[in-house]
Order: C-alpha cells, then sequence, then structure tokens
C-alpha cells in the first residue's frame, strides 16, 4: 500500500548529518584520544551514540474498490455525514445522541485525558526555554572571632539566575514533537470513543424501538390466539372438534401469552442501558418514530484509500507511531553532548540601608559542556526498547488500516445481503399470510381440522416476527456501517492537529 506506507515512513527522523558522522568513529578511539581540546574530545563522543535498528519492511496494500459495490444497481450512494445518526429521521434518536456525546462517561474520560496531554506538551516545550529563578538570602549569625571574641554578621543579598538548555541535536525538539504527537493521538481517540459512543446509542435505540414492535405484534397475536381458544374450546363442548384441538389451541395461546413478559424484560434492560450509556440512571426512554417509518440512511460513498483518513483509530495509530519515532530520535541522542548556559546575578551588602541604596553587584556566568563516557550500555538498551515499540507501533498500524477495510467491506456486504433476504422474506410472508386464509376457509367449512389453521397461524406468526428482526437488523447495518466508514469523521490533510468528530460535543 503506497499511500499507507508513505504516510508513517516519512515520519521517522533522519540521522542529522553531524551524528551520521560521527557514528563512523570507532568508539575504541576514545581510549586514546588526542590532545585537542575539551570541546573537540566532547564532539567525539558522538560516535557512541546508539544504534538504531531498521523498522521492518510493509507489505501493506490498498485494495483498489470493495468487494461489494457500494450502491447497487439503480441507488445511489450518498457522503458520510457527521451527524450521520439525523439520517434516520427521527428526533429523539438525536436528541438522545447528543445527551449521550455530551454526559456519556467514557467520552467525559477521554476528554480529560486529551486536556491531561495538552498540558504534558506544555511540559516538553518548557525544556525548551530559559528557566528564570529568584532568590533571596538575608543572613544573621553569631561568629566567634580568633581571639575569642563574639560578633554578630548580618548579609543581606538577592539574586536572579537563568538557565538555558541550547538544544544541539535537537533532543529536546524531538522529546517536544513525541508529546505533541501523543496529545494528537489521545485526540483522535477521543473523537474515536465518541463515534462508538454514538454508534452504540443508535444500534441500542433501533433495537429498542425493534423490540416495541415485537411486543406489539405478540400482543395483538395474543388476542387473536384467545380468540382462536375460545372458539376451539365452544366447539369441542358442542361436539363439533374433538378435545385434542382444543388443548392445542390452549397450547398455543399460553407459548404466547409467555413471549410477552420475555418481550417486557428485554425493553426493560434496553432502556437501562441506554440511559445509562447517555450519563444518567437507569430509568425509561423516551420513543419516536415507529420502526417501519423509520429511513434507511443512504449507503456511505467513498474509496478504500479515502478510508485512511476517515477512521480516528487509523489517525490514532499513526500518531502513535509518530510519537514513538520522536521518542526513538529523543533517547538515543541521550549520549550526545549536551552544553548549558548558566547566569546569574544579585546584589549584597551587610547593611539594610546599603542594600536598599548601594548594594555591592555580583555576577558570574558559566557554561557547561556535558557528555557520558560509559553508562554501561543504559542508553543503547533503551533505543533498543523504543525502537521495538516503534515495530510494534507499524504493526498495530498495519492492523488498523486492514481492520478497517475488513469492517467497512463486511457493512457494506451486509446491507447487500439482508436488502436480498428482505425479498426473500416479503415473499414468504405472503405465502404464509394466502396459506392461513385458505386453512381458515377449509376449517370454517369443516373440510380440515383446527391443526391446519393453527399451523399456517404459526407459520405467518414467524415470518411477521422475522420481518421486524430483518428490519432492524438493516437499520443496524448501517449504523455498523457509518462506524466502520468513519461517521463523518475526517482528518485535514494540510492541518497540523486533528479535526474532531463531534468537535462542539467533545471538545469543550
Amino acid at each position: 500500500m503506497r499511500r499507507a506506507s508513505s504516510r508513517w515512513l516519512v515520519a521517522w527522523p533522519a540521522r542529522r548529518p553531524l551524528a551520521v558522522g560521527l557514528n563512523r568513529i570507532p568508539c575504541v578511539a576514545l581510549l586514546r584520544p588526542p590532545r585537542l581540546v575539551a570541546v573537540v574530545a566532547a564532539l567525539a563522543l558522538a560516535g557512541c551514540a546508539a544504534t538504531v535498528a531498521p523498522p521492518p519492511a510493509s507489505n501493506l496494500q490498498t485494495p483498489a474498490a470493495w468487494r461489494t459495490p457500494a450502491a447497487g444497481p439503480g441507488q445511489n450512494a450518498g457522503p458520510v455525514e457527521q451527524q450521520w445518526w439525523q439520517a434516520f429521521g427521527d428526533p429523539v434518536l438525536s436528541a438522545l445522541v447528543t445527551q449521550a456525546l455530551e454526559h456519556n462517561g467514557d467520552v467525559r474520560v477521554a476528554r480529560a485525558r486529551v486536556a491531561q496531554y495538552r498540558a504534558l506538551v506544555g511540559v516538553a516545550a518548557a525544556g525548551q526555554k530559559p528557566v528564570v529563578s529568584a532568590d533571596t538570602t538575608p543572613t544573621r549569625a553569631r561568629q566567634v572571632s580568633s581571639v575569642g571574641t563574639p560578633s554578630v554578621t548580618n548579609v543581606y543579598q538577592a539574586e536572579v539566575q537563568a538557565s538555558y538548555e541550547v538544544d544541539l541535536w535537537g533532543r529536546l525538539a524531538a522529546a517536544t514533537d513525541a508529546a505533541t504527537a501523543t496529545y494528537q493521538s489521545e485526540q483522535a481517540n477521543a473523537d474515536a470513543v465518541a463515534l462508538s459512543i454514538a454508534a452504540t446509542v443508535a444500534t441500542g435505540y433501533l433495537n429498542l424501538r425493534g423490540l416495541d414492535a415485537q411486543l406489539a405484534l405478540t400482543e395483538a397475536t395474543l388476542k387473536l390466539r384467545e380468540q382462536s381458544r375460545d372458539l376451539a374450546k365452544r366447539q369441542f363442548d358442542v361436539g363439533y372438534s374433538s378435545r385434542l384441538e382444543w388443548l392445542q389451541a390452549q397450547a398455543e395461546y399460553q407459548t404466547t401469552a409467555e413471549t410477552v413478559p420475555q418481550l417486557k424484560r428485554q425493553i426493560f434492560e434496553q432502556e437501562n442501558a441506554l440511559a445509562i450509556l447517555a450519563g444518567g440512571n437507569p430509568g425509561p426512554i423516551a420513543r419516536g418514530v415507529e420502526l417501519t417509518a423509520l429511513q434507511s440512511p443512504p449507503v456511505p460513498e467513498g474509496l478504500p484509500s479515502e478510508l485512511l483518513r476517515r477512521r480516528p483509530d487509523i489517525a490514532r495509530a499513526e500518531y502513535n507511531l509518530v510519537a514513538i519515532n520522536a521518542n526513538l530520535q529523543a533517547t538515543r541522542d541521550q549520549l550526545l553532548p549536551s552544553f548549558k548556559l548558566t547566569a546569574v546575578g544579585g546584589i549584597q551588602s551587610l547593611k539594610m540601608h546599603d542594600f536598599l541604596n548601594a548594594p555591592t553587584r555580583l555576577w558570574h556566568l558559566t557554561g557547561a559542556l556535558a557528555a557520558p563516557i560509559f553508562d554501561g550500555g543504559r542508553v543503547q538498551s533503551q533505543t533498543d526498547s523504543v525502537a521495538a515499540q516503534r515495530d510494534q507501533a507499524i504493526v498495530a498500524y498495519e492492523s488498523a488500516v486492514r481492520n478497517a477495510f475488513a469492517e467497512t467491506d463486511n457493512g457494506l456486504d451486509a446491507i447487500a445481503r439482508l436488502k436480498e433476504q428482505a425479498v426473500q422474506n416479503d415473499a414468504r410472508r405472503a405465502t404464509a399470510a394466502e396459506t392461513l386464509r385458505i386453512a381458515h376457509n377449509r376449517y370454517r367449512n369443516g373440510y380440515a381440522s383446527y391443526l391446519e389453521e393453527l399451523d399456517a397461524q404459526r407459520t405467518l406468526y414467524s415470518a411477521d416476527v422475522g420481518s421486524l428482526q430483518l428490519r432492524t437488523r438493516m437499520l443496524t447495518a448501517s449504523v455498523d456501517l457509518y462506524r466502520a466508514m468513519g461517521g463523518g469523521w475526517t482528518a485535514a490533510p494540510t492541518s497540523g492537529s486533528v479535526p474532531t468528530f463531534g468537535q462542539e460535543l467533545i471538545r469543550k
């Protein structure tokens, strides 16, 4: 995959020319250093800079097209809308998703982590700036002179200290880059959490409406079963039918009646789950549009290559790789010399009057060049560890991309197959309804027993339940597809920061 691989390959920091040249100097040469100035000797230590293993080769490739077309014959594919849940045409669903994005616990934790890592970027960036501090140390001391005479001395002193590390090799800048990339990764993670919560809420609400529809169908069927049971009882009482037919009608009524509390329990639990997802306490959930009136959103369009900019989890994996690469550079450069400047200026006097009016001015300026000579291989081991983390991040990025391809392909195929299944289900229901009509006429005219009509009723009820379940699955399959395609979250290729999914809701 040329496009995907180039995105993380360009993030790997190249060695600086000076570091590359010095890395060719064998460390053994340091045992017999020439009599040069200390600066040259310190620079030679760069020859012992930690070596970095090359990254593993990638075989990731982008498919040219989806296995299942986004739109079938006579169908139009639409864009991946950001607030895609509004396409279902249910204001209650839209309000529930909005509430969840504002108050859900996982989303709030993700927002807090974004704030945490935003602050850590400031901590890392502060290392590239000077540090200035002030100190006042008035001192009063009683001392004994060499001849045994005690004396009391006052010393009034105030000074300002400033220190600055010159980032010769870019180590501090790399640490800041690592913190920034980690912060951007957490931004993308917050978007992924919000996308997951929105999809989970939408799926839960659609399943709830499906259970409502099944409950209404079962309760209506229960009334028909009751009428059939009463009819069978009357016919048995007058001797027109057998006791077996009456017992079969009674058993069918009891079977249907048993389904009602099961559905009510599922509805109760689904309501509590949705209430928790929305950030509230367990309780009832408002209802909006009926299941049969809910609109199925258009199948979103897009090529596999565009998916890389749509999914926040892919962006998170990419930023994690960028952060590890920057951290790898900062870790490797620990063996390179560091140069620090320190300036101290202050005033001092033995008397308060002189301290305020004519103090003695003191100052000193220090430049320190420090470089490690022997650390027992600690930095090299740390570099190897971070390099292994980089390799893991590369594999994680490739896995995220491949999973995204698979999830989107599965979502497109699910919608296409469910539509095919719906055609067969409609035909099955039409056949079951006609079978029941014929069986009822035969039973009413005395040509068949009630068992034939009872069997036809079961078949039609099963077809009706299957139709409602299939309708629910088609709607939830649309949710799964929007989740797989990023749900409208799109990373701007020219922006340094990560755009957000539901930005006005998540970044509060």
